[in-house]
């Protein structure tokens, strides 16, 4: 007899639609949907997929509180062996719907999961609390993915012992397993120093992070003749957040105009951040985006213009990635509308 599984993806994966299809509230459906049929096949019998959950990524961040019950419920009834998310790749609003449903369905149905997302998908910020694959950062890996998952999956409903990070392809989660080494310390370090100092390819057995260090530009030499543009991760929006912005874990970035604007008022713009209270800056946005000040500045002949358009995301939650990605494409606008330099303002 097979192992039963229960499968949660979002409404891509199920065939419904991209973003214009966000919406649409959890449903079950009977066997495996999209790429089920990989782990299905990785599987090779030994597990199936008795249901699949399909939800939304925008329903699931707006109402989290229903769809976790509503999810929780279905499975309480199927009591599968066990509950797989994903994978969700480097989609941040998925990876953190199957982090978080993954980690509810472990601690209050006390069923095994699993989920699979790229490294710096703000759900992988889970990693210590539930195991997560990890995956390329598109769905363009998944004919790795879905192996990898299977295979850890089955060991998992087996009861078998989960080996270290390195061995079974989860991200490291805090845990340390001991096991014996070929060769001693000693001879492992010189090795990986002889490689290094080779220019050849070595594996570190204490990884850093590492992070990209940016050289600064000149010093601008006339601020009164300049071009001043502002940028901002404070999620400073028009009223009503006409792009959808999320409140975390942002999956794209908002172009907005301020031609004429000289003060940003509680009717006309608000914050879409959710990592922080937004009451004192929902008063008065320009303590996040200070166009006022700005615009006080133009007028004394302290910078010679306030760039027309303004580029808004939230940082909240937002992976590397996705940030890196905003700003080396609006960039490319800034250079190309004559800016010659940014303000970006945070939290």
């Amino acid at each position: 007899m097979s192992f039963k599984v229960v499968h949660y993806i979002n409404q891509f994966f199920a065939g419904i639609g991209g973003e214009e299809m966000a919406h649409v509230p959890a449903e079950l459906r009977d066997g495996l949907v999209g790429p089920g049929m990989a782990l299905k096949t990785a599987w090779k019998g030994e597990a199936e997929i008795v249901k699949t959950i399909v939800c939304g990524d925008s329903y699931f961040a707006e109402h989290e509180a229903d769809a976790k019950a509503q999810i929780l419920a279905w499975v309480k009834e199927i009591q599968p062996d066990m509950f797989i998310a994903g994978p969700a790749f480097n989609a941040g609003r998925y990876g953190y719907a199957c982090a978080t449903i993954a980690c509810a369905v472990q601690d209050e149905l006390g069923i095994p999961v699993l989920t699979g997302m790229y490294e710096e998908n703000p759900g992988a910020d889970m990693k210590n609390k539930i195991l997560i694959v990890a995956t390329a950062n598109s769905a363009a890996g998944m004919r790795k993915a879905a192996p990898a998952m299977a295979k850890l999956s089955l060991k998992i409903m087996k009861g078998e012992p989960v080996g270290a990070s390195c061995e079974e392809g989860y991200m490291p989660n805090g845990i340390r397993r001991n096991f014996f080494e070929k060769e001693p310390g000693a001879k492992r370090a010189v090795d990986m120093l002889v490689k290094k100092l080779a220019g050849r390819p070595f594996v570190t057995e204490y990884p850093m992070p590492v992070f990209d260090r940016v050289p600064p530009n000149k010093a601008i030499k006339d601020l009164s003749k300049a071009t001043i543009a502002l940028c901002t991760s404070g999620g400073i929006v028009p009223k009503g957040n006409p792009d959808h912005i999320e409140s975390s874990s942002a999956s794209h970035y908002g172009e907005y105009s301020i031609a004429g604007v000289d003060d940003l008022t509680a009717d006309t713009f608000e914050t879409a951040h959710g990592g922080y209270d937004p009451v004192y800056a929902n008063e008065d946005p320009d303590r996040v985006l200070p166009v006022d000040i700005m615009r006080e500045f133009e007028r004394e002949g302290k910078i010679g213009k306030l760039h027309d358009l303004y580029y808004a995301t939230v940082g909240n939650g937002t992976s590397v990635a996705n940030a890196k990605s905003f700003a080396e494409e609006y960039a490319q606008k800034l250079l190309q509308a004559g800016v010659h330099a940014v303000i970006m303002t945070s939290t």
